[in-house]
């Protein structure tokens, strides 16, 4: 079952002074359309090169207790991401690294819904552009 995080829990995660990649990591899945802005401190691991890199992400991780998975609006990408990597986890782990207290969730609206907050907030998200935001979708 895939749990969730809200943008404002995540918000108050990065703005607590938590160390990215450390206390937590942020994993964006977006392949093209990582284009127009991302989360300060996230890992941009497109979706169409996830399975080649899973296993790097896993060890890399281990001993990261939280790990957030999103992708445009986490309904496809995101979660399948976060299921793969709690797959791999188990597999390619040691049973007392695989079970840690490790948390593996999802951003709920994705990135999508978390720029239409915090997007003027430079602590929470850069590289932001305007012009890929001023489409007609969104």
């Amino acid at each position: 079952m895939t749990s969730y995080i809200t943008g404002d829990e995540l918000a108050e995660i990065i703005r607590s002074g938590k160390i990215p990649k450390k206390d937590y990591l942020v994993v964006d899945v977006r392949d093209d359309d990582y284009a127009g802005g991302n989360i300060v401190g996230g890992l941009n691991m497109p979706s169409n090169e996830f399975l080649n890199n899973v296993d790097k992400l896993v060890k890399e991780t281990k001993n990261v207790p939280l790990v957030i998975f999103h992708c445009a609006l986490s309904q496809v990408r995101g979660p399948k991401a976060a299921r793969i990597y709690k797959e791999t986890r188990q597999n390619v782990l040691s049973e007392t690294d695989s079970t840690s207290s490790t948390k593996i969730l999802v951003l709920r609206d994705g990135f999508t819904g978390f720029q239409s907050k915090f997007k003027d907030d430079a602590n929470l998200v850069e590289n932001w552009d305007k012009d890929v935001w001023a489409s007609d979708w969104s």
